[in-house]
């Protein structure tokens, strides 16, 4: 397989941008990610790849939930704040306003939507994890203008340069 070309073919999958969270035992996870997807209408299913050495993978096991925090169109600065290690200083992570969502996971004050969801099966295959999550709570914080798919922040957003996957 050339290698060039498979990098650049699965790179052309669109990718909107979240920010995963999760907290036990005051473990903090918070990291942007973008390989997501709806998997059922019922119930609500989700998927979430994760790297597997991260810390956010770990602390989303223990857990048992995650928020996927649905990043906005203009919300570059959050999705490259959690590009890096989590910094938790009260209500703040990263610099981003939070509160507890009804499974624990932090909630980001600042974006559009989010969802909520029960750990229902991990996938251990390869250098991802993939999280499978029961949507438990969604809330919208900011009506989209439109279509709802266009209002997200996608990878595209983040300039020429920034890319993952392939």
């Amino acid at each position: 397989m050339d290698a060039d070309a498979k990098k650049t073919a699965l790179r052309m999958i669109p990718y909107g941008l979240y920010v995963l969270t999760a907290e036990k035992d005051g473990e903090v996870a918070a990291a942007t990610v973008n390989w997501v997807t709806q998997t059922a209408f019922e119930p609500p299913l989700v998927v979430v790849g994760v790297k597997a050495d991260a810390s956010a993978h770990n602390i989303v096991k223990k857990a048992g939930s995650f928020a996927l925090n649905i990043l906005g169109k203009g919300q570059q600065g959050p999705a490259f704040a959690f590009f890096k290690p989590v910094e938790k200083d009260g209500n703040t992570i990263n610099g981003e306003a939070y509160s507890a969502g009804s499974t624990g996971a932090p909630v980001l004050e600042s974006v559009p939507a989010y969802v909520e969801c029960s750990l229902e099966q991990t996938v251990e295959n390869g250098d991802h994890s993939i999280f499978i999550g029961k949507v438990v709570n969604a809330a919208v914080q900011k009506q989209p203008e439109g279509r709802a798919d266009l209002a997200t922040l996608h990878m595209a957003d983040l300039g020429d340069k920034v890319f993952y996957g392939g």
